[in-house]
């Protein structure tokens, strides 16, 4: 889709500079409305969302790399002060940029969008998909669960990627990683372990309900036993859970 391109790399060309939905659709002439629904449709988090995780990220990258001062990358990443840069760099990464410096552990809050041309808008699944499916993952499942993690990503400090391949095959041996699929999507993934039922790892895509998935996603999983079932409703779920408790 040209206009998500386009809008992509525009973001990504003036990232240094303060950026709005107002200021992305004049640039690109386009109404504010259509490209605000567009976008979230298709990239799953608004214009304004993605700019900020994309200028903290950079900023992150900055304070581990540079020597520059934290109100200099303040001001690069598009801040007025730097108060402002530091409250809203707290909020996402949990610490603040002086900390952050100092740790020297970067890890990046959002990556740059890649767009496939070819594939169905995140939104619309929601529309076309009549089921959502749970299945334990495999291996040839790996390549897009760590497409996924780096969307939820932020939710995970000090995740990487490398570390997380490997703690990720030894559960899928195991068959404790499981995958849940909206329309072709992956829109959850957990790692629960199989002697303690600790969750090590579940994510959520951000275009869904955090609550409604980490529940769904923990509820069928007990009740999965290794097969992949169908689901239509949370309540339907519910039901089951309270027929195989009394059992």
């Amino acid at each position: 889709m040209d206009l998500i391109i386009n809008t992509i790399d525009y973001i990504e060309a003036h990232l240094s500079e303060k950026l709005n939905l107002d200021r992305v659709a004049q640039a690109l002439h386009y109404s504010k409305y259509h490209l605000h629904r567009v976008f979230s449709q298709t990239v799953g988090m608004t214009i304004h969302d993605y700019v900020q995780r994309r200028q903290l990220t950079e900023a992150a990258k900055q304070l581990v790399s540079s020597n520059k001062s934290i109100l200099e990358i303040a001001l690069v990443a598009g801040y007025d002060s730097q108060q402002a840069f530091t409250t809203i760099f707290k909020a996402l990464y949990k610490k603040s940029p002086l900390q952050f410096r100092i740790e020297r552990n970067y890890y990046p809050l959002q990556l740059r969008f890649q767009f496939d041309s070819g594939s169905i808008p995140i939104g619309k699944y929601k529309e076309l998909a009549t089921e959502r499916i749970i299945k334990v993952a495999t291996k040839d499942d790996i390549q897009s669960w760590m497409a996924f993690v780096r969307i939820v990503i932020d939710g995970f400090p000090y995740l990487h990627e490398d570390e997380h391949r490997k703690v990720l095959q030894t559960f899928i041996i195991d068959q404790r990683a499981f995958i849940m699929m909206e329309g072709g999507l992956i829109i959850g993934n957990l790692l629960i372990s199989g002697t303690s039922g600790r969750i090590n790892f579940l994510g959520v895509h951000p275009f869904y309900t955090k609550r409604e998935i980490m529940e769904l996603m923990i509820k069928m999983t007990d009740l999965a036993n290794h097969q992949e079932i169908r689901i239509t409703s949370f309540r339907k779920v519910i039901k089951q859970i309270l027929v195989t408790e009394k059992r």
